[in-house]
């Protein structure tokens, strides 16, 4: 039996998940993280367990783009776009009943940039000269210069609120062992590729306005790891589990029409998913090696052949409907023809060896990329390399569980990765991803290019949104030409809840469906 005709049929390796406690919300996801800490890791999978435990200064609406209250009940900026300045409730307090803070707050953003702690992604918080509390209601953010999108960034999780006590007493251990912060819901346990348990925090009263429940309605929630599709998705429908918006791609037009199962859809999303090379390596450093391997893969033909409908083919390293997309940087990108990949190969001297692998200067057309073991990625990963086997370009595949592959992927080991990830504008996205001080991750393609970095500096600085779309155009043009990236798919949000859920809408700030899940009810 295929595999879209095989999901309704319990799978005897679902046998070990026990049926969903009465008002325990059961989530189902198919990867875990290899820790939650929010200034270490970068996973879709630790986020959205992250941001059921932290709260953030302000928080994200809906429409993904507009700014409401978190932590913070009001903020004012500088004429010079420089001073941030944030008033606190006073009401809140972590897990433990410690009453929270501005110092527990400027310690927490603090950490998060301080170069010790290694975060890949401290440069979202901008070019910081100081984080410091005024008072205990009172946070003043400084920069160096101005960052026009620093409150978007400030809805991430890595700007989460988490208590120092906690931290420097687990130290390294921190979010694999214990976490202590002031989300509606606290640590209770976790066994890595199993489950992780949170529980209600009883005083939490202060979720963003987004919600109409600003307090939990559930006592307790467990993420529960099933990687099998067939088996989380007969879960689901057992009552073995909730929700889960690791939805099989084969099997979201089939759920619309299940009994019982209640999908829903977030318009405003921006994931994408891309095959990025490291530029300085062997083989991939040619430039018409990268070209070739755009020209030579059917995307469209992998896109249906994995997702089923359920993402759209990524024909620009930029979502049409993000903030400062650049439509030129789309005419750009090259598409299917491996015709002119092979035309390319030849001219430059790539030429076919004895087992139909291209040879230059003794140096065969080989690469090594690196990804996550998923369904999808074994799916993409595996049309690529035989579309690319047919124009004389070998690509060796390693995948690795969740839980080590984000170490393998700070390394140099390999050539090229495939990942997907979120973003709320081209300028954060470009920012994240290519400026040279982001070497080596997250910008794992160790691209380093002064014209790049000024671009992105003069988007991240601007005031006036024209400059800002000027700049970070000319970077999507940059990189487009260069073929940095194998642009795949921009995927698609879909939130799957069982017969006792009521109340669930999926979010999706960085890729977390959930994200608080206050208005979340069970009936049973």
């Amino acid at each position: 039996m295929g595999a879209a005709g095989a999901f309704s049929m319990f799978s005897a390796e679902a046998a070990w998940a026990q049926a969903a406690p009465r008002n325990t919300l059961v989530v189902l996801r198919e990867i875990d993280a290899d820790r939650y800490d929010p200034h270490k890791v970068t996973a879709f999978a630790a986020g959205e367990v992250i941001y059921m435990m932290t709260d953030t200064l302000v928080s994200l609406d809906w429409d993904q783009k507009t700014i409401r209250p978190g932590l913070a009940t009001s903020w004012t900026v500088s004429e010079d776009g420089k001073l941030y300045t944030f008033k606190l409730r006073d009401d809140v307090t972590f897990c433990d009943g410690r009453k929270m803070t501005a110092e527990d707050v400027v310690y927490s953003l603090k950490r998060w940039i301080d170069p010790a702690t290694r975060s890949p992604v401290r440069g979202r918080a901008g070019n910081v000269k100081d984080i410091r509390a005024v008072d205990a209601t009172t946070v003043e953010y400084e920069l160096e210069e101005p960052f026009g999108e620093l409150l978007l960034q400030l809805t991430l999780y890595f700007a989460g609120v988490i208590d120092r006590n906690t931290v420097e007493r687990l130290g390294d251990n921190f979010g694999t062992q214990g976490f202590n912060g002031t989300g509606p819901f606290c640590w209770v346990s976790w066994t890595p590729r199993q489950e992780l348990v949170l529980q209600k925090h009883p005083t939490y009263a202060w979720g963003p306005p987004i919600y109409q429940n600003p307090r939990p309605q559930v006592d307790r929630v467990i993420w529960r790891v099933i990687p099998d599709p067939n088996t989380r998705i007969a879960a689901l429908q057992t009552g073995q589990g909730d929700i889960t918006q690791y939805i099989p791609f084969f099997a979201v037009e089939t759920l619309k029409r299940t009994p019982g199962i209640t999908m829903t859809r977030q318009e405003n999303y921006f994931v994408d998913v891309f095959m990025g090379f490291k530029v300085d390596k062997p083989v991939v450093s040619d430039p018409v090696i990268r070209r070739a391997v755009n020209l030579a893969i059917d995307r469209d033909a992998m896109v249906r052949a994995t997702f089923f409908g359920a993402a759209d083919p990524m024909r620009s390293i930029i979502h049409p409907a993000a903030p400062g997309f650049d439509p030129e940087a789309k005419a750009m990108q090259v598409g299917y023809d491996p015709a002119e990949a092979r035309r390319i190969l030849d001219e430059a001297g790539w030429r076919p060896g004895p087992d139909g692998i291209r040879v230059k200067d003794g140096q065969r057309a080989s690469f090594l990329v690196y990804g996550i073991t998923t369904q999808a990625n074994r799916q993409m990963t595996e049309a690529m390399q035989a579309d690319l086997r047919r124009v004389g370009i070998e690509m060796r595949i390693q995948l690795f569980d969740a839980t080590v592959a984000w170490g393998r992927l700070a390394t140099q080991e390999f050539d090229a990765f495939t990942m997907s990830y979120p973003y709320t504008s081209a300028t954060d996205a470009m920012s994240l991803y290519f400026r040279s001080a982001a070497v080596p991750t997250p910008n794992r393609m160790n691209w380093k290019n002064e014209q790049t970095d000024a671009w992105i500096a003069t988007a991240r600085a601007a005031l006036d949104e024209r400059v800002r779309q000027e700049a970070i155009a000319k970077v999507q043009r940059q990189l487009t030409e260069a073929n940095v990236w194998f642009p795949i798919a921009h995927s698609q949000l879909w939130l799957a809840s069982g017969r006792r859920v009521q109340g669930a809408r999926p979010h999706g700030v960085y890729s977390a469906a959930l994200y608080k899940g206050l208005d979340i009810r069970l009936t049973q």
